[in-house]
């Protein structure tokens, strides 16, 4: 097992999802400190934070945020995520005095249709070497994404 920063909050999201891809890289480009690591869900290191949290492996719906014992889903996960980032994406926390249940509606809309709308890797992410620092645990090699991912 990859140690896992217990100082630092860890981002788990759907490695195979383009949206999901695309808004990893649009964190690391707002969060030039490297607050936030990352995790494929379909990854190791994902499936032992999870079990460490109490949640099962079917949360392949949602982001996840772990933040040492504490964890966050959904429009949660999202927002807690936009407070850690630099720049005006911090007031985004402040959509959390919206009730969970509206907040949550339009992320489960997205979630539902992610593939649909915007594609399927084949693959999880492979970081380039740049950001690579900001992955935790070994990217999953094509055929073991694909088989989880199949497994929805």
């Amino acid at each position: 097992m990859t140690e896992v920063p217990a100082d630092q909050p860890v981002l788990l999201f759907d490695g195979v999802c383009n949206f999901c891809n695309y808004w990893v890289q649009f964190i690391i480009e707002r969060d030039p400190d490297g607050i936030l690591k990352f995790a494929p869900l379909q990854s190791d290191v994902a499936r032992e934070l999870l079990a460490n949290c109490g949640l099962n492996q079917e949360h392949r719906d949602s982001v996840v945020l772990v933040e040492g014992e504490t964890y966050y889903t959904k429009s949660d996960a999202v927002l807690r995520t936009a407070n850690h980032l630099n720049g005006l994406y911090q007031f985004l926390w402040l959509l959390r005095v919206i009730p969970r249940r509206l907040r949550n509606y339009p992320y489960d809309v997205i979630a539902a249709n992610r593939y649909d709308w915007f594609g399927k890797r084949d693959n999880c992410l492979v970081p380039t070497p740049d950001i690579r620092e900001r992955f935790l645990g070994d990217v999953p090699s094509p055929s073991t994404a694909d088989d989880q991912s199949n497994n929805r």
